[in-house]
């Protein structure tokens, strides 16, 4: 047991396993709570989904952190800030309490998203990485399944004891990260990460798939379910199970979908993933039927596994030192479509919903065309199939 410990791969797997316990309970309940006990009103839900995005848009400061804490530190202490937002949730019903303890929440969450990310693609070699991060994808659908399945099923006897629920999920993530400072190694980094935030020129096709894909998951993400409960009605008992069943299926196939990724390359993975997603939100935009609605929204969902590829392309193309700064911007650049595109949008979707989708389907259609550019076999010094393939500086462009 003490050898798995000593492996980067099982500090991976426990950040992923701490993150989803927390932040599926938070979000499975919130709504509920917010309502029942805090009686928010559509204004207030409104401010707090929008503080929960501040610490996402404001992701690249992470790596200015990093100039005085080493990163599998701060990725713990994340995931610990994450555990106490989550586990103090519940402690006061006021919209201020909800506020300060969602914000606390979210700093913990989106930094610990961005870190890990960044020492998944340091950690991993490039031939393992796509089949590892579809095994991370795949624990973590497993923990949310097994999180909404306990809470469904508590839910089936008792009522909702906000509070206990809350507490025993934030402190079983605190108790998790304690583990991993006390019980892990603290590796050294493999290879010196620059302190200092940069665009690189040659990553552009990166940040572009980075935000798009950051834009159609705001489509699907706000949108598609409230579709099936506006205009299919969808009861809530429903959408847990839906929930729970994109979770197992997730499980089943990430592991899957990453050593496709392997087989065949980002550029094809990737083809797969937008032509799918054009057919899907077109079928979004017209759709009467709630069984097909039901296997659209199920389609979607799995398509966020394909995103996979976006990651180990950049792996690829990256300087090594490059890779804890990219990972911070790219982040923020992933969350610039979720300050502005959902209050768009809403006004759209009152005009027309299936316009929305359309829209979805128009940024699929832009990331298809971007994808096209990546090589068969992307590299330093040809990051797409436009690259001359001379040398450029290392630290500049």
């Amino acid at each position: 047991m003490r050898q798995h410990l000593n492996s980067r791969k099982s500090l991976l797997f426990l950040l992923a396993i701490g993150n989803t316990i927390a932040f599926a309970t938070w979000q499975v309940m919130l709504n509920n709570f917010a309502v029942e006990r805090a009686a928010f009103s559509g204004e207030e839900i409104g401010i707090l989904q929008s503080l929960r995005e501040v610490p996402g848009f404001l992701a690249f400061t992470a790596v200015l952190l990093m100039l005085f804490i080493r990163q599998q530190n701060f990725a713990i202490l994340s995931l610990v800030t994450l555990g106490v937002g989550t586990a103090i949730t519940a402690f006061y019903p006021t919209a201020l309490w909800l506020y300060f303890s969602t914000v606390i929440m979210s700093v913990g969450f989106h930094y610990l998203e961005t870190l890990h990310n960044s020492l998944s693609l340091q950690w991993l070699s490039k031939d393992e990485a796509p089949k590892v991060l579809g095994q991370l994808l795949s624990v973590r659908a497993f923990c949310n399944l097994a999180v909404l399945g306990a809470i469904y099923i508590y839910l089936m006897f008792f009522a909702a004891n906000y509070f206990m629920i809350y507490l025993l999920a934030g402190s079983v993530a605190v108790a998790i990260g304690l583990f991993c400072w006390s019980a892990i190694p603290h590796f050294q980094d493999q290879v010196v990460q620059r302190k200092e935030l940069f665009l690189r020129q040659r990553y552009w096709l990166y940040y572009l798939l980075t935000f798009l894909a950051g834009a159609r998951r705001q489509i699907f993400v706000v949108f598609a379910g409230f579709l099936l409960v506006e205009k299919f009605g969808f009861p809530v008992e429903n959408v847990v199970l839906l929930t729970l069943v994109n979770a197992a299926l997730t499980f089943w196939l990430a592991p899957k979908i990453g050593a496709l990724i392997s087989y065949i390359g980002e550029r094809r993975a990737l083809t797969l993933e937008y032509i799918g997603l054009i057919i899907v939100f077109v079928s979004y935009a017209f759709v009467d039927s709630i069984a097909v609605a039901i296997a659209l929204y199920l389609l979607d969902h799995l398509f966020f596994a394909m995103a996979i590829a976006i990651k180990t392309y950049f792996q690829k193309i990256a300087d090594p030192a490059d890779i804890a700064a990219t990972s911070s911007i790219s982040f923020t650049i992933n969350h610039i479509a979720a300050v502005i595109l959902p209050a768009l949008l809403g006004l759209l979707w009152v005009v027309n919903h299936g316009a929305v989708f359309l829209v979805g389907a128009a940024i699929a259609g832009a990331s298809l065309l971007l994808s096209q550019l990546i090589p068969d076999h992307p590299k330093p010094q040809f990051e797409t199939r436009l690259s001359s393939g001379t040398i450029r500086p290392a630290v500049s462009d």
